[in-house]
Order: structure tokens, then C-alpha cells, then sequence
């Protein structure tokens, strides 16, 4: 009696800690305990608590029958039978692993992934009106946390975008926009409806742009879609590139569901500002902006109406390039605008997709084509709003570093370059050999969650 009192003490006391221990576990170790099956959260705790109840039940019955002495009665015997015989034990066992064979086939990995981000999208499209207005915006993001228990948008962006994910053609090219400004990428009648630009007399140009604010869906990673706040439709804005003291004039509608502005870093009239609520453009008016380009250097145009950080977290933000009058630097071969980006695709307050220029990864699957030797100018912005430093490190290669871009000789020469949010910097590089550079963030889970790419030098 005493022995068996003893086995049932350990065996009891070890299913309810076990229990307990269980159904405090996070997803991941579920998981990897069930063997990698995927069945929703609440039912690793059902599993827990029934662990802990066959404890419980183990407790009970054994004080029952000390209390009554049952003796050798039917239930006692099949007690014994389940304690103390093999053929049973197996038995046992041998459901157990059929169990989780069973929900290994009803929950693979790859269905969860392909579930998560499908309902995000499908939530995400309640997103693009104000929450104040549409309140299934959250509601639908509560559900499906509710639902599965399991939403983990950063691990699932790793298993689903990774660098062999395509991209939908959404109308936003990140190749293109390298290397675009004033709107030189359309054609020129296309061209001429968002940029008109004419000489004044003293040689300077009167530079004219059309910007318009709306509410867009983009594709952030292949297959996953962020209800945005855009200038033009596109995240980052289109590039507004001047010449030191020309006259910028932005004749600018909000045709989105919130008041927006346009905010420019550099010399300007504080009534050309965006930053107070006087200035606010509220749906459906306009208003136009002018000043004169001032001073030289890498800049950014962002929204200001508030909160101001769902407004840049959101999209509404861009490059603004004011190159000096005389340029004593080396003439660059080519010139790019980098921007530094994330998205919060749950509204959480915390960033699940980082990018170069939106699209994560898309520099790995599409690397940049440079030549070796050739004088490479980078105009690097971050605007990554909730994490409070980003930075961009180079492989295998050194930079002149020009901070904001105000000077006209280099601040620095080195290979990672780190920045607040809203820094900028110019960075010229020379690629010394042939090959496949990578470049990335040098905090890791940037890196991981999209904020990669490589440059591919040739002969």
C-alpha cells in the first residue's frame, strides 16, 4: 500500500505541475512539444488543463479508496491495470502519439502562416479609413487574436516573406524610385501634370509640383498589404529635387479622410510651416506652399497634422534634395535616394515589417546594379518611426559620409552609419571589386524582418 501511495503521489504531482508548466508555454514551445503541430492556442490549454485535471483525478481516487477501502473492487483493478501493466501503458501511449499525428495533419506550419496573413489583409482593408469612423479597423485585428491566440506578424513575416517572395506590380517600382525625382520617371505628358518648371531671371528656376494626400492600400511584403496615408498614391513620396536657390511652389490637395500637411526641414516662412493646427488642410481643400531651396543638402518633407506619429508611421513622408550652386565634390556616376522605413501592420505601436524604400527584401530579390570604380551617391534618409535609431551598414566596402549633406566635405569615412529618426546623410561609394555587397541594418531583427538588399558591382 505504502508503494503505492508513493507512485501515485509522483505520478499525480508530476501531471499537475506539468499542467500548470504547459499551458504557461509560449506558442513556439507548444509547438515544438506537440511535435510541430499547429493547432490554435486555446487548444494547448485545454490540453494543459486536462493534464492537470488526470492529476487531480489521480489525488482523488487515491483518497477515496484509502477512505473506503475498496479494496480490490472493479475500479481499483482497472487502476492497477493502467499503473502497472505494460500492455496498457502502451496502449496509452500509442493514442497519445496517434493524437498528435492526427493534429499534425488537421494544423500543418504552412497553414497557420498563409491563415494569419490572409485574415491580416482582410482585416487591413477596414484600415483605410480613420478607426474613429470605421471601428472594424480594430475590432477586425482583436478577432484574430482572439480567435487563434497565435498572431505573431514577425515571426510569420520571416517564415512568409524571406527573399524568394514576389511582389504584385501595385504601380510602385523601388528600382525606379531609386533614381527618380521630380517626377522624371513618367512620361512627358504625364510628367507635365505633377511638374512644371521655368527659368526666372536671375537663372534660378521656378519649380512647380503637384501633390495630393489619399488613403492607399500598398503591398509591404509579398502578399501583405498596409492600409497607408500616401502623397500621390505611392510610399515615400515622390523625390522634390531643386537647386540652391530656386523657388519651390506645391500646390497641394488632401484628398484623403484626414487633415494633412506638407512639413519641410530647411529655411522657409513660418507660414509655409504644416506644423500647427492653423495649417491643417482638412479633406477635400488645398493650399499652396512656396519658399525658396535653402540651405543645400539632403532634407525630408513629412505630414505634421496630429498625432504626428500615426501620421509618418502611415506613410506620409519623402525626400527632398537641394544640391548646391557650386558643387565642389566629385561628380557622381550615380545618384540615389535610399529611405529607411516600417510599418506597424497590427496598430500595436511596435514596427512587424521593415524596408529600404517599402518593399521588404526587394533589393535581395532584386539587387542594385552598379559598376566597379563608378562613383556611387546615396541620399539615406530614416523615418522609421516607434524604435528611436536605425542604421545601414555596407559589406566589404568604406563610404565618405556627408551628414545632412550641408558640407561640402566629407564627415566621415567608414561602413556603418547610424541615425535618429528624420537624421539624413550623403554617402559616396566606390566599389573596388566585382561582386555581391550586402547591405542592411545593423540591428539585427531589422535585418530580419526586411531592412536587407545587396548591390551587384560589375567590370
Amino acid at each position: 500500500m505504502k508503494n503505492k501511495k508513493i507512485i501515485f503521489g509522483i505520478l499525480s504531482t508530476a501531471l499537475i505541475v506539468f499542467g500548470i508548466f504547459f499551458s504557461l508555454l509560449p506558442h513556439d514551445m507548444h509547438e515544438f512539444l506537440t511535435f510541430g503541430a499547429n493547432m490554435p492556442h486555446f487548444l494547448h490549454f485545454i490540453m494543459g488543463f486536462a493534464i492537470i485535471v488526470a492529476g487531480l483525478l489521480i489525488i482523488a481516487i487515491s483518497i477515496r479508496n484509502e477512505t473506503f477501502n475498496f479494496g480490490k473492487s472493479a475500479f481499483e483493478s482497472m487502476k492497477m491495470e493502467l499503473i502497472l501493466n505494460k500492455k496498457k501503458i502502451l496502449a496509452v501511449a500509442s493514442i497519445m502519439i496517434l493524437a498528435l499525428v492526427i493534429s499534425k495533419i488537421m494544423f500543418p506550419t504552412e497553414a497557420k502562416a498563409q491563415t494569419e496573413f490572409d485574415r491580416m489583409k482582410e482585416a487591413a482593408k477596414y484600415c483605410t479609413n480613420p478607426t474613429s469612423t470605421d471601428p472594424k479597423c480594430l475590432e477586425s485585428f482583436n478577432e484574430i487574436r482572439m480567435g487563434t491566440q497565435s498572431s505573431d506578424p514577425q515571426k510569420t513575416a520571416q517564415e512568409k516573406i524571406g527573399i524568394t517572395g514576389k511582389y504584385a506590380d501595385d504601380g510602385f517600382d523601388p528600382m525606379q524610385y531609386l533614381t527618380a525625382w521630380n517626377f522624371n520617371n513618367l512620361p512627358k505628358e504625364e510628367r507635365s501634370k505633377y511638374y512644371k518648371e521655368t527659368k526666372r531671371p536671375d537663372g534660378s528656376l521656378l519649380r512647380e509640383y503637384w501633390i495630393y494626400a489619399e488613403d492607399s492600400e500598398i503591398e509591404i511584403a509579398p502578399g501583405v498589404f498596409f492600409p497607408a496615408w500616401t502623397y500621390n498614391g505611392q510610399v515615400p513620396a515622390p523625390t522634390i529635387r531643386a537647386t540652391e536657390g530656386d523657388r519651390i511652389r506645391i500646390y497641394f490637395t488632401n484628398k484623403g479622410t484626414k487633415p494633412h500637411t506638407m512639413h519641410f526641414h530647411g529655411f522657409h516662412p513660418s507660414s509655409m510651416d504644416g506644423s500647427m493646427p492653423e495649417d491643417f488642410v482638412y479633406p477635400g481643400q488645398d493650399f499652396t506652399y512656396e519658399f525658396d531651396a535653402d540651405p543645400f543638402g539632403v532634407h525630408l518633407f513629412h505630414c505634421h497634422s496630429v498625432p504626428l506619429k500615426q501620421h509618418i508611421s502611415k506613410g506620409l513622408y519623402g525626400a527632398y534634395i537641394v544640391d548646391p550652386k557650386n558643387d565642389t565634390r566629385p561628380k557622381a556616376d550615380k545618384e540615389m535616394v535610399m529611405i529607411m522605413n516600417a510599418f506597424d501592420t497590427t496598430l500595436d505601436g511596435e514596427n512587424e515589417v521593415y524596408a529600404v524604400n517599402t518593399k521588404a527584401f526587394y533589393y535581395a530579390i532584386n539587387p542594385i546594379k552598379v559598376k566597379k570604380d563608378e562613383l556611387i551617391r546615396i541620399y539615406l534618409i530614416n523615418i522609421v518611426e516607434f524604435d528611436p535609431i536605425n542604421s545601414f551598414h555596407l559589406h566589404a566596402v568604406f563610404f565618405d559620409e556627408y551628414r545632412t549633406g550641408t558640407k561640402l566635405e566629407p564627415d566621415a569615412y567608414t561602413d556603418v552609419t547610424s541615425m535618429a529618426q528624420a537624421e539624413r546623410s550623403i554617402l559616396d561609394v566606390k566599389f573596388k571589386y566585382p561582386g555581391m555587397y550586402m547591405f542592411h541594418a545593423h540591428v539585427a531583427e531589422f535585418a530580419e524582418l526586411g531592412w536587407m538588399g545587396f548591390f551587384e558591382a560589375t567590370e
